[in-house]
Parts: structure tokens; sequence; C-alpha cells
């Protein structure tokens, strides 16, 4: 099929910055409850999709090794408000780890973020991503709010990025994101 490939072709690197745009930190967002991975769907996935899979799998693979460890999975899943316990960090690698070597690669990640996406767009995964961001929980995500949890996965973003995110998903051009906005900006993808 054309625009798609496999979790085994090879990957070009990607270089910062991770997220172009609010959709594809949403998306990544959404994608932190790892859990619930079965089967390896990760050759149905479009180039785009598998391009994006790369560059969050990179900011969980802090030491570029190629693989995501325990404790690498467990400081983003802490930067992002989440924390889990070092026995459900090691479930959730156990839960895509084919090669039972502890670790995470690529093609694991691949497999867990294909499966997560059949059941990604769940009200509660899409309120929880939503309350990472929403840090004051006044039912808006404002441009300071993007802005820091940006700056807690490492990336830092000037104010023209920040607003131009803010503006993507901005239906009703009040200058901040609410819930409505983002569930349909979760569903477009």
């Amino acid at each position: 099929m054309a625009g798609r490939t496999s979790a085994q072709s090879s990957l070009p690197q990607l270089s910062p910055p991770y997220f172009d745009n609010l959709e594809n930190i949403t998306k990544y967002t959404s994608h932190l409850q790892l859990h619930h991975q079965t089967s390896n769907m990760a050759d149905a996935l479009t180039e785009d999709q598998v391009s994006e899979f790369k560059e969050a799998f990179s900011l969980f693979d802090k030491d570029g090794d190629g693989q995501i460890t325990t404790k690498e999975l467990g400081t983003v899943m802490r930067s992002l408000g989440q924390n889990p316990s070092e026995s459900e960090l090691q479930d959730m690698i156990n839960e895509v780890d084919a090669d039972n070597n502890g670790t995470i690669d690529f093609p694991e990640f691949l497999t867990m973020m294909a499966r997560k996406m059949k059941d990604t767009d769940s009200e509660d995964e899409i309120r929880e991503a939503f309350k990472v961001f929403d840090r004051d929980n006044n039912g808006f995500i404002s441009a300071a709010e993007l802005r820091h949890v940006m700056t807690s996965i490492g990336e830092k973003l000037t104010d023209e990025e920040v607003d131009e995110m803010i503006r993507e998903a901005d239906q009703d051009g009040d200058g901040r994101i609410d819930y409505n906005e983002f569930v349909q900006l979760m569903m477009q993808k």
C-alpha cells in the first residue's frame, strides 16, 4: 500500500523540534498511558505516523541508545505529572517487550503505539490528556500552560510557536483551548 511502511523499515533520524504543532503534542500525550497493547499492528501505520512515533520515541530514549528503559519511561511520565511505581513501569515495558530484554526498542514501541491507536480516543484518556495541559484546572489550556508542559518535556518554544499551536486548535478565537476544542483536535487524527 502506498504511504504505508512496516516496523522493519529503515527510518531517517529526525532532529528537533520533536513536535511541530499542538495536534502532535496531544497525540503524544494521549499515548502516555502505555497499557492494553497486545498485538503488532505496526505494518498498518502510515509513514507520517511512523515518523511521528520516532519523534516520541526519541523523547523517551534520553541517552539515545535505541532502547527505552524503565528509568527513561519514568522520567518522561513524571515530567508530565504522572507518578508510576517502578513495578508499573516494568509492567508497561513487559506488555510490549517482544524479545524479553527488559527494554523497548523502536519496533516494539511502534507495536505499542499502533495498538494504542485503537483505544486512544476513549473519553477518559482524552480527559486525562487534557488535564496534563490544563494545569490550573480552569477548563482551558492557555499559552503559558502549553509552554510549561513543553518545557517540562525538554522543548523550548518561542512565544510565536506557542501562539501558533494555540491558534491551530482554538476554534472560537478566545486565545485558549477548551475541552471541546481539545476533543475535536484529538478526534482529527
